[in-house]
């Protein structure tokens, strides 16, 4: 359930943009139920009515099954008038009042997640910058879904069950890492509850108390993790999206906050400190 909660979350924000960005006066969306080849409309913006609320569209059925079924982009013009789709929707459709209609599959993976609408009032073209707008939106939703999941598996990885005598060396490298990647992806993520909660599970890791009293700055702590888990300043570069000369920035100042004349001492000085795991 609390996957369908933060995916809902993200559809809303989209609908918003799709809307605010071309001028559509309803969008709406929803996600794929588990174990059931049909979205639950949940998402509305714009809407008069609820007759859209919670209407369940079977794969293959309607312009949204279709976009389902086909994965791609679908639209018609007038919707209740297509001979494109099939009409076991209607009713809802016309109570609210729509005719334009474009439907956007959310594709994660190579699997359909889910469907974002965008329509209009009116039987006319929506035109390519409005599919594009809304191709657009249903690429955010993507990237938020993929960003979410990586973030449950490292959350995994972060909390690994006790190991057994003599593995302890392994399960520190793979917590050290996942700490670094939780940090990364920090930046990434717009929603501020689950930036918030994958911070604290960075701090379960580590003695929060400890960037602030050696005075690190967020992105030097990012920097130092990575650097900890053996990549090179190229790759810090890459992880972080920063460029070569600013992670080496970074890192000289977190070495003179530490007291640290080496790469290898500043990660020590860190660990001892509880400022890394």
């Amino acid at each position: 359930m609390a996957a369908d909660v933060t995916g809902a979350v993200e559809i809303s924000g989209a609908l918003s943009r799709l809307r605010r960005v071309t001028g559509l006066p309803v969008a709406f969306g929803g996600l794929v139920e588990a174990g059931r080849p049909r979205v639950r409309i949940s998402e509305l913006s714009g809407t008069s009515t609820a007759a859209l609320r919670a209407l369940a569209v079977t794969s293959g059925n309607g312009l949204g099954g279709k976009a389902v079924e086909l994965a791609r982009p679908c639209a018609v013009t007038d919707y209740s008038a297509s001979r494109q789709i099939s009409h076991e929707y209607d009713i809802p459709v016309a109570v609210e009042g729509l005719r334009s209609v474009v439907a956007v599959p959310v594709v994660v993976r190579r699997r359909v997640r889910g469907v974002l609408y965008g329509a209009l009032r009116s039987a006319q073209p929506l035109g390519d910058r409005t599919l594009s707008a809304a191709m657009a939106a249903a690429r955010d939703v993507e990237q938020a879904l993929v960003v979410r999941e990586e973030v449950r598996g490292l959350l995994a990885a972060a909390h690994p069950e006790r190991p057994a005598d003599g593995d302890a060396g392994p399960v520190r490298e793979q917590v050290r890492e996942a700490h670094a990647a939780l940090r990364a992806l920090a930046p990434r993520i717009a929603d501020p509850g689950l930036r918030a909660e994958l911070l604290a599970a960075c701090g379960l890791l580590t003695k929060t108390e400890a960037a602030r009293g050696a005075g690190l700055a967020p992105r030097e702590v990012d920097v130092l993790a990575w650097v900890a888990a053996g990549a090179t300043n190229a790759a810090v570069a890459d992880r972080l999206g920063l460029r070569p000369e600013t992670v080496k920035g970074y890192l000289r100042s977190a070495m003179r906050k530490l007291g640290a004349h080496t790469r290898g001492e500043a990660v020590a000085a860190a660990r001892r400190t509880g400022l890394l795991p």
